[in-house]
């Protein structure tokens, strides 16, 4: 008999069938807000509802510089999964202050400061990604990340 999963791993296995539905040529990323072990919204990247995606039409990459120099590669077109999940909240009226929030990667800084807005405090992640642009924003704040594994298939 196989081991149950946790509530942990529960939610993030949700989280990876939800980045199935991305249109991101780039990365399939799949975020769940949960609070009391309850599925409040969910979001994947893509383009906004209506428009045409990644998939259909091709990206819009375009190219900035971070304060350290590094060059970061973002799309026009597309909408990050943790902001697709926070409009959806918001669309339905779902409160998510003090929620968590699962997603297959580490938020971008963009979404994280938004994150740390909407008052959800613990980020659960199954991929790294650029962890290290974070450090500086989460020595400000109560949000804390946390790395959830999955048991191999």
């Amino acid at each position: 008999m196989s081991e149950r999963l946790s509530w942990d791993q529960y939610f993030m296995t949700i989280t990876r069938q939800v980045a199935e539905r991305s249109t991101c040529t780039r990365a399939k990323v799949g975020a769940v807000i949960v609070r009391d072990k309850n599925i409040l919204a969910t979001g994947y990247n893509g383009a906004p509802a209506g428009m045409p995606h990644c998939t259909d039409v091709g990206c819009l990459v375009y190219e900035s510089k971070t304060p350290d120099g590094d060059i970061e590669q973002n799309c026009f077109r597309t909408i990050h999964a943790e902001m697709n999940a926070i409009a959806q909240a918001a669309k339905n009226g779902s409160n998510i202050k003090d929620a968590a929030i699962y997603i297959t990667h580490t938020p971008c800084i963009h979404c994280l400061k938004v994150l740390v807005n909407t008052g959800i405090k613990e980020i659960y992640y199954e991929k790294p990604y650029k962890l290290h642009t974070l450090d500086e924003l989460l020595r400000y704040t109560q949000v804390h990340l946390f790395k959830v594994d999955l048991p191999s298939q």
